[in-house]
This record gives structure tokens, C-alpha cells and sequence, in this order.
């Protein structure tokens, strides 16, 4: 945890001193009264906590505020609904990279029940996000959703520049190509089994272009960082 996030209805009142956060104060970070921390308002600035008192059943912070951290990246991902330890990693990692869409998304290789773990029927998924938010030092949060049918993903991502599916089979170009200089980028990348040839076909007819990232097979989770990175690195003006 490189920054502790709070709600800004949040900042009004004490803290009790069961809250995660002030056991992370107390205890991880060894903070005194006087003490600064920092401190980032969710989808708003970053800042300074300074620790006023302590008390038996209560923490009162002081918090001043500076700069928003720079807005997300312009890259959006549709992935195909995994397991939900898979779910969770892409969750963390592609927030704490930045990218400002994750769409988890029904396909036709996937398995149905993974949809209901208690990743997505409980908050868990919110918690693995907020991770990845800490992780990087930032306050942005990505809209998240899942539960979509892959047209309507498709549909939601409408705005987006260039449109790349991720593929094994069929992709003729590396995703570097296909992707380098581009305003915004749209990421589909398969489940474990990949997607299925009329999957492939809903993509082509949506103008989204096949590529891949070299001859060996990746997991879910390494292919999701390892395009993002490429994509990341070739935005225009990036």
C-alpha cells in the first residue's frame, strides 16, 4: 500500500480504530501525532494526513490536499470471463498499470459458473481494484463491469481508436504493429481456451484487428500485462 485511500463523505468525522487503514497507520507505518502520511481522495487529489490524536476508540487525521494524479490511460480491455484467482490478478495489475476499462465478458469457451464466485456476487472485486489503485499511487479508478455479453462490450467501446483482439490462430501482425501510434486502444484478450472462430468473426465485423505476442502461449494474467505494456508504451505523444 504506497497511498491510503478515503472517501471524501468520509473526512468529517474520526476514525475508529479498528479501520484497516489506522491499524496500517499505527502499526505498519508506525505513525505518531504530527506524523504526515500519504493520502488520496478516491477519484480526486492526493495529499497529506497528518495524525492529530489518538485515542482509545477513535483517530482524528488533519488532511490537506494537493494535485490530481494524471488521468488513466486510454486503453480498455475485454477479457473473457476466467477463474476467479485469473480475475483477480487482471483486476489488480491492470488497474495498478493504469488502463481506464476493464470489461469481463461471457464467451463461448468460457466456463459460466466462474461468474458466480464470490468475487463478482460479493464486493471482492472492488477490494482487488482498490489494491492496484494503492499499488500505483494514484486515485483513479477504472470502470469496471462484468456479466456483459461480448456484443455488448463491443458496443460499449464504440469510442476507441483502434480495435485489437488478441490471438494465437488466426493474427497475421504482432500487437506492437498493430497498435503503435494509436490514440486509444481497446484490448480483447481470450479465457483460457481463447476465443472461438465465431468470436473471431464478431471481432472483424467490429473492425477490430487480429494480432499476437510471439509464438508461445501465455496465461490470461501475463498476456493481460504483457499487452498493456506494449500498448502503453506505443500510444501517441505517450
Amino acid at each position: 500500500m504506497n497511498i491510503i485511500l478515503f472517501e471524501e463523505s468520509e473526512l468529517d468525522a474520526p476514525f475508529p480504530r479498528e479501520d484497516s487503514r489506522i491499524v496500517h497507520l499505527l502499526e505498519v507505518l508506525r505513525r505518531q501525532p504530527g506524523d504526515a502520511t500519504d493520502v488520496g481522495l478516491v477519484d480526486g487529489p492526493r495529499g497529506k494526513a497528518i495524525l492529530k490524536s489518538v485515542e482509545d476508540d477513535q483517530v482524528v487525521l488533519d488532511f490537506n490536499w494537493g494535485e490530481e494524479p494524471e488521468p488513466l490511460l486510454p486503453i480498455d480491455l475485454i477479457v473473457g470471463l476466467c477463474r476467479p484467482q485469473t480475475s483477480r490478478k487482471i483486476l489488480q495489475e491492470a488497474t495498478s498499470m493504469g488502463v481506464r476499462r476493464i470489461h469481463f465478458v461471457s464467451t463461448d469457451r468460457g466456463e459460466r459458473s466462474y461468474g458466480l464466485s464470490k468475487l463478482w456476487t460479493t464486493d471482492q472485486w472492488r477490494q482487488c481494484v482498490r489494491a492496484g489503485v494503492e499499488q500505483a499511487f494514484s486515485t483513479r479508478f477504472p470502470e469496471v463491469k462484468f456479466g456483459l455479453t461480448l456484443p455488448e462490450s463491443i458496443q460499449a467501446t464504440q469510442d476507441v481508436a483502434r480495435r485489437v483482439c488478441l490471438d494465437n490462430y488466426e493474427s497475421p501482425s504482432n500487437l506492437r504493429q498493430a497498435t503503435n501510434n494509436s490514440d486509444s486502444v481497446v484490448l480483447a484478450i481470450g479465457s483460457e481456451r481463447g476465443w472461438s472462430a465465431n468470436e473471431r468473426d464478431q471481432f472483424r465485423q467490429n473492425d477490430f484487428r487480429l494480432a499476437h505476442l510471439g509464438e508461445r502461449p501465455l496465461r490470461t494474467e501475463t498476456a493481460a500485462i504483457a499487452a498493456i505494456s506494449i500498448v502503453a508504451s506505443g500510444l501517441q505523444n505517450g
